[in-house]
């Protein structure tokens, strides 16, 4: 082999791995991480939440996704636990190198792991965790949904307004973040409607038996029952109250706001009232495209969860497609932390901009920034009553 052959030999090669390594450098997907509850109890809302994340990231991609980089969703299974939300987490974050996190589903898992994220410096952002205080834990935690202290004041005044509700009994899950929170949003509503409590009962998460509370409860003749309880709990007291014969409205926090209610109650939950940031009877253009091609996709109408972690995922593109990537992973981090708080979006929820410490739009944002639905479930259905 003389010289210019070996020098053209050693040219191609160089050539070619140039543009072998050129080719998979921008081909490099850009990796989220997903942690959701997909098993246990809390599954009811973790599953709706990934399918809509997976959807939204399927249409992005479809679209030329990143500024030509595709997303590669990283699913881990947090099991609405906290010790797994941590586990998850530290996965994601320091083995997967995701660029960011969405997750996790409650927000009792949220307070365990998200301060995981806030010191890696790395985004978080909850679409299903409406507790107080869940940003306060640093700059590099966000969500779109809206809180319970938003939502519920405007549930209270709407159902005893329609209902003719003039005194109620509360009860609540008094062991866990959310549905603590939840009892502490609604003792401030009734407080300010000047709307007397009858009684007040606690439970605890994965109790099963709830026939002494709710007889207590029967006992003070109630105009309806204020709950504070995610489904798994909340289903089988709908339930049991009307085999005791409490046949009265139950007005339920977020927890309660799934069409799962259906199959875990089914006709206990008529006269169930919620207050939400999205309802599927309102057909804007960006709305009903979700509901149509989600329905398609999943053989299942959305809810609320869904409709929020596909509007998340769009808003956290919409911020990616901001930041001029690097390849230095840390760099990455903080320029999409930088960008993401001045983001708007119209989606399925309506339209959504960020407000203090990188929490949903002042009020809940179901037709506007301004408006909430008040829905009440009869016969396995959602009524929209006013917005």
């Amino acid at each position: 082999m003389n010289d210019l052959t070996r020098i053209t030999r050693i040219s191609a090669i160089a050539l070619a791995a140039a543009l072998s390594l050129g080719t998979a450098g921008a081909a490099e997907p850009i990796k989220i991480g997903v942690a959701e509850a997909l098993s246990g109890g809390a599954a009811q809302y973790g599953i709706p939440i990934r399918n809509a994340f997976q959807m939204a990231a399927d249409e992005i991609n479809a679209a030329g996704g990143i500024n030509g980089r595709s997303i590669e969703l990283v699913v881990e299974d947090e099991q609405g636990k906290k010790d797994e939300a941590i586990n998850a987490f530290k996965k994601l974050i320091f083995q997967d190198k995701a660029l960011m996190l969405f997750g996790p589903t409650l927000s009792n898992s949220a307070k365990a792991s998200d301060p995981i994220a806030q010191a890696a410096h790395v985004v978080v952002f909850g679409t299903s965790n409406t507790a107080e205080g869940i940003t306060t834990i640093g700059d590099h935690v966000f969500r779109n949904s809206v809180t319970e202290a938003d939502v519920l004041p405007v549930t209270i005044k709407i159902a005893a307004k329609i209902a003719k509700i003039k005194k109620v009994a509360v009860m609540y899950g008094n062991d866990d973040v959310f549905t603590k929170s939840g009892y502490d949003a609604f003792k401030k509503a009734l407080d300010d409607e000047k709307m007397p409590i009858t009684t007040t009962e606690t439970f605890a998460k994965g109790d099963v038996d709830f026939k002494a509370q709710l007889t207590k409860i029967k006992a003070t003749n109630p105009d309806a029952i204020v709950l504070s309880a995610l489904l798994a709990e909340g289903a089988p007291i709908m339930v049991q109250a009307r085999q005791l014969g409490l046949n009265v409205p139950f007005i339920g926090g977020n927890g309660m706001n799934s069409v799962k209610v259906f199959d875990l109650a089914k006709g206990a939950s008529d006269g169930l009232w919620v207050g939400s940031p999205w309802s599927i009877e309102n057909r804007t253009p960006a709305n009903n495209s979700f509901i149509i091609a989600y329905t398609k996709k999943y053989s299942a109408p959305p809810d609320q969860f869904a409709a929020q972690a596909y509007d998340a995922m769009h808003i956290a593109a919409e911020a990616m497609k901001k930041v001029k990537f690097s390849g230095d992973l840390a760099k990455d981090r903080e320029a999409l932390q930088a960008a993401l708080p001045a983001i708007k979006w119209n989606g399925a929820t309506g339209p959504f901009v960020f407000r203090r410490v990188n929490d949903a739009s002042g009020k809940p944002a179901g037709y506007d920034a301004n408006q909430t639905a008040i829905v009440s479930t009869t016969r396995g259905k959602n009524y929209e009553i006013e917005r």
